[in-house]
């Protein structure tokens, strides 16, 4: 237990943290990140048993369904204007997610079936099928026009079916630490895909971390975003499920010892249609001193598609320039020993075209 009878355990936490055969690298951080996760439950406890006490119960619980009743109701009316469909969405290491959606315009509901995915990798990229239902509730979620707050009553009306097994509902003990960051970026891809309504986006998040046994950092890149039936993509954005900021330049080199030699918009990495994927970037961090640097990412082998007649993204693109001169390509998923004034470069994909320029 992390917490027993109202108090934390810290000492067999950390005995945990510390001498379990692969211990964590800064167990003072890892127990400061669970007390502030405690701390925030408490308070939105308290602050629901604040609401209960001046509304009373019955109305909260009132209230509560309201909302999820709304937005089945907002799901429901975005999915009448919806057709049939289904993608094949490929990934860098071979693997494949199919998605086939059933839409029912009367009932206005909808069967998101992932059925002939590849079942789970030995690799890191099986996504928990929580993560699944996530970007499903997200991408429908996105059509709806109406301003409402993200619950479980948009996946009222959708079935998702996900063979046990697979990749995005893989078995112990499969490796899911890329589904999360990586997976879940494929997946709203390929339900855009299948739907017919928007180019892939960069696909990736670009994962960026470095580090020793003092510090640690972690960074998203973002690229380029797909464009639509009637608007282009937007270039340098954070794309569908990343959802996080980066760093001020400022505050990492403040912070850590390493400088951002330049971040630039990676012009014509995007897809050219009739209306243009957004471009990718280029980032490059100087490394002050010698640590160890790694890239979890995508599409560095298969591009961005594009929708209707419009061409794919450029894929992404990692390398070390070394003080020496010498350029060291890495993989989609590297790592690498940075030496002082050594450069990590990161050429994020652009987003894919949609309808043809012809």
């Amino acid at each position: 237990k992390v917490v027993s009878e109202g108090k934390f355990c810290e000492m067999e936490l950390r005995t945990i943290l510390s001498k379990s055969k692969y211990p964590a690298r800064n167990p003072d951080q890892n127990i400061a990140d669970i007390m502030a996760k405690i701390a925030a439950n408490e308070r939105g406890a308290n602050e629901l048993k604040k609401m209960t006490k001046h509304f009373g119960l019955e109305t909260v619980h009132a209230y509560m369904q309201h909302v999820q009743n709304n937005a089945e109701e907002s799901v429901r009316l975005a999915i009448r204007n919806l057709v049939d469909g289904e993608f094949n969405y490929h990934l860098d290491d071979g693997s494949e997610i199919c998605v086939s959606i059933k839409i029912d315009n009367l009932a206005r509901n909808a069967v998101v079936d992932f059925t002939g995915t590849s079942l789970q990798k030995n690799n890191n990229f099986n996504a928990p099928i929580a993560v699944c239902r996530a970007s499903v509730l997200y991408v429908f979620r996105t059509l709806v026009n109406d301003v409402i707050p993200m619950n479980e009553g948009c996946l009222k009306p959708i079935k998702i079916i996900v063979p046990e097994g697979c990749m995005l509902n893989p078995q112990y003990p499969a490796a899911v630490v890329a589904g999360n960051v990586e997976t879940s970026s494929h997946i709203t891809d390929a339900i855009y895909g299948a739907l017919g309504i928007l180019a892939a986006s960069q696909g990736t998040m670009n994962n960026f971390t470095f580090g020793n046994k003092n510090i640690q950092y972690y960074e998203t890149v973002c690229g380029g975003s797909g464009a639509g039936p009637d608007f282009d993509g937007t270039d340098a954005v954070q794309t569908h499920m990343t959802n996080s900021r980066l760093t001020d330049p400022e505050i990492l080199e403040w912070r850590f010892p390493v400088r951002v030699e330049s971040f630039a918009i990676r012009r014509g990495s995007g897809g050219h249609g009739m209306y243009r994927g957004g471009d990718g970037t280029e980032r490059k961090i100087r490394f002050l001193e010698p640590m160890v640097a790694a890239i979890l990412s995508g599409h560095r082998i298969v591009q961005p598609f594009g929708l209707a007649g419009g061409e794919p993204g450029s894929v992404g693109k990692c390398f070390v320039e070394r003080i020496n001169g010498n350029i060291q390509e890495l993989g989609g998923a590297d790592q690498v020993e940075m030496f002082k004034d050594d450069i990590f470069t990161i050429l994020t994909p652009g987003g894919g075209g949609f309808g043809s320029s012809k």
